[in-house]
């Protein structure tokens, strides 16, 4: 399975998603239009091993609504990022059984190396 969530106001998704060879090959959901379910949440859950590593701390709303200063939990994490598509950590890309999550240098370079390494 290819698969890339996203968020198509988000100029670091599109360069990633640019440099991303066959991206005709990945299924990709645009998470503002089309939001995570809790199924899906919980697929990347099983790969990542945790909400908060899920979790966008970068995102305006962590920071205005005061959740930095709050000690959450996994359980507030996964809620959070339910309500909010901004609270998902973007990019998550599923690349054939592995997952890729957030913008990262190290993690979109080892992204397009799998694609490339098919």
């Amino acid at each position: 399975m290819r698969k890339i969530y996203y968020l198509s106001t988000c100029t670091t998704c599109k360069r990633i998603m640019a440099e991303m060879p066959e991206l005709d090959t990945f299924e990709l959901q645009e998470i503002k239009k089309n939001p995570v379910t809790a199924a899906q949440l919980e697929e990347m859950y099983k790969q990542v091993g945790s909400y908060e590593k899920l979790f966008n701390k970068r995102a305006q709303l962590y920071k205005s609504e005061g959740l930095k200063d709050k000690n959450l939990q996994e359980d507030d994490f996964k809620k959070l990022i339910l309500e909010q598509y901004t609270f998902l950590n973007r990019p998550v890309m599923f690349i054939d059984g592995n997952i890729y999550v957030g913008n990262s240098k190290k993690v979109v370079e080892a992204a397009i190396e799998q694609v490339k390494n098919k």
